[in-house]
């Protein structure tokens, strides 16, 4: 029997030898590289907080103490030795266990995450509460380098720090984000600090200065913005934290040590620790980038065991982008934090000074954007859907009010699949859709995608373009792709019983229910929507006049998207409608084609669908 097995809930490690804790984490290590290798998943995050995992949950009493992960991709190790070992095999699968922590989930996961840079406001939520009611647990934030680069971070620091609220925040510093002061002298630093010396050390040195008639208090003022210098903790620390680190993340010793000490102390603490992504597995330690997020892989070699038979579509736009910034200097990609998710890799080989990453921060990204298109450049933010959400202020406001031509390049648009509610792009078309002054495009292949990048260039003004996760249908590229009429939808097949006006992805699989009722005598009429604003009220009311049935089909929850549009358009006209899209609630998470056919997204759910209800009908 291994250690791993031994442990079904944190109270059986406290049982544990600390001699066999590094057995543990190598268990772990085990387990989770393949499980991800038969099913993918976050791979590098998670084996970097390992030991930091086991130390945290030897030293606290959890549940009672509170653990909140930040992202919540680095917490595998947490889901393991909290009551899901047995389960860990189901990992983002249908019905199986979620990649993130989930309330609902288990009684150890105190705060739902899937987004960055939430756990220090959550941590002080929940310590605030913790004192409102008199109790005593400890809260503890675990925030990876990636999500300091994100503002809300910081105003949850700012606020905490002059609360002077008891909570730990441990900054996982896996890309030497702040310092690279690891060794015997960073050791000796955190030993002094965590002992007290440190504070008497600064009174000392502050009552020699004083006793330096005139000089000595300037000497002083230099020598606190000095310490910059020697303390990384600087910035924390006038932030209201006590900084404690740098630490080896991988010793667990060492942090069990830490921790068993830190439990004891009063007010804001910031521990930080240094770790390395990938930890264990050779092939995620040389590329963390790759196995941040993963498929299915060979453990021996790490390599992908399938490729997508068709290009996908952010790479499509990768390379449409590409070609159209040879011949536009103006051209400027701007991203936050995802250069490899969102297809901009080539683009910041190509033009270096005309790529800008500004780290997990949607909401400048978008704002930066809006000034260089105010000085005549042609900002592109590409962003996934799910991310986009932390930017509509910036959207509306610095964007759109403006009416300043800035485009928005929206990837993982619809359904994501495995990373479930946090990261299913279910809502842009319904708030993107309440703004004025933007212009918002669907494709349904490949070839269109690469068209309405080249309209979205050529057109002054607001643009979103959203495409789904995955590889295209396979469509023929034009050599020379054309730009689009603005507001101007497709029709791909007449109709006079019913027309199905479809939205980007959904357009391939209304075609096929469209053959499927041709043989049945039915004539169904399928339009290639294009552009859900400007709607295309002209062809719409076309149609409606000799066809009474309409059917919309898109990828987003129905409340105020596409399909809402429609009826807005065709209230009191007596035509029948009937709305296919996501229903009022988070989606869970699942492979992409489980989801649509439990939601109707299929071919045949859709046949199913507006078959019935055409019967109904009559």
């Amino acid at each position: 029997m291994s250690v791993l097995d031994k442990i079904d809930k944190p109270s059986d490690l406290r049982l544990i030898k600390k001699e066999l804790l590094p057995e543990l984490a190598n268990d772990i290590r085990k387990l989770m590289v393949s499980t991800v290798s038969e099913i993918g998943g976050h791979l590098a995050p998670s084996l970097g907080t390992v030991e930091l995992t086991i130390a945290l949950h030897y030293v606290l009493n959890t549940p009672k103490d509170k653990i909140i992960w930040d992202v919540g991709h680095q917490a595998y190790t947490h889901k393991i030795i909290t009551g899901r070992r047995e389960r860990f095999k189901t990992l983002r699968q249908t019905d199986g266990i979620s990649g993130f922590p989930k309330i609902a989930e288990s009684e150890y996961d105190a705060f739902g995450t899937g987004h960055s840079s939430t756990a220090i406001s959550a941590a002080l939520g929940f310590a605030v509460a913790r004192d409102l009611n008199s109790e005593d647990n400890k809260v503890v934030a675990v925030v990876g380098d990636g999500a300091m680069t994100g503002g809300l971070s910081y105003e949850g620091l700012l606020n905490a720090g002059h609360s002077g609220t008891d909570m730990l925040v441990i900054l996982n510093d896996n890309e030497m984000f702040i310092s690279h002061r690891v060794g015997a002298l960073a050791a000796y630093l955190t030993k002094l600090l965590t002992g007290g010396l440190y504070a008497n050390f600064h009174k000392r040195v502050e009552r020699f200065l004083s006793r330096i008639h005139f000089w000595g208090s300037q000497i002083m003022r230099v020598a606190k913005r000095f310490r910059v210098l020697l303390f990384p903790g600087m910035l924390f620390e006038e932030m209201g934290f006590a900084y404690l680190g740098p630490i080896d993340g991988h010793d667990i010793d060492k942090l069990i040590e830490i921790l068993t000490k830190v439990k004891d102390l009063k007010g804001p603490i910031l521990l930080h620790i240094i770790t390395k992504k990938g930890k264990g597995y050779e092939p995620a330690e040389e590329n963390a980038t790759a196995f941040h997020g993963i498929g299915k892989f060979n453990i021996i070699t790490g390599d992908l065991l399938s490729e997508p038979k068709f290009p996908t579509y952010t790479k499509i736009f990768s390379q449409t982008l590409v070609k159209l910034a040879e011949k536009d200097p103006k051209i400027i990609a701007i991203t936050a934090a995802m250069a490899d998710g969102t297809g901009l890799v080539n683009f910041q080989k190509e033009f270096p000074k005309r790529f800008f990453d500004v780290g997990i921060a949607e909401g400048h990204a978008v704002n930066f954007a809006a000034g260089l298109a105010g000085a005549g450049y042609k900002p592109i933010v590409a962003l996934y859907s799910t991310f986009l959400q932390r930017a509509i202020d910036q959207i509306i406001h610095d964007v759109c009010l403006q009416n300043l031509p800035v485009i928005f390049a929206i990837d993982r648009a619809g359904i994501v699949g495995e990373d479930g509610a946090t990261h299913q792009g279910a809502f842009d078309l319904t708030f993107l859709r309440m703004i004025p002054n933007i212009v918002i495009m669907a494709p349904s292949n490949e070839n269109e995608l690469q068209k309405m990048l080249i309209t979205a260039v050529k057109l002054n003004k607001p643009v979103v373009i959203r495409y789904p996760r995955g590889e295209g249908i396979g469509a023929k590229l034009d050599t020379e792709p054309k730009p689009l009429e603005i507001g101007k939808s497709q029709v791909l097949v007449e109709g006079n019983d019913v027309c199905i006006f479809a939205v980007g992805n959904t357009v391939n699989p209304a075609i096929k229910v469209s053959e499927r009722f041709k043989t049945e005598g039915i004539s169904c009429g399928v339009v290639d929507v294009r552009f859900v604003k400007p709607l295309d009220t002209i062809l719409i009311k076309k149609i409606t006049n000799k066809v009474k049935n309409i059917v919309t089909i898109e990828e987003n929850v129905v409340s105020g998207g596409f399909g809402s549009s429609v009826c807005e358009l065709l209230k009191n006209s007596g035509v029948k409608i009937k709305i296919i899209g996501l229903p009022d609630q988070f989606i869970e998470h699942g492979k992409q084609s489980d989801i649509r056919k439990k939601y109707g997204l299929t071919e045949d759910t859709i046949y199913n669908n507006i078959k019935e209800w055409l019967k109904n009908s009559d």
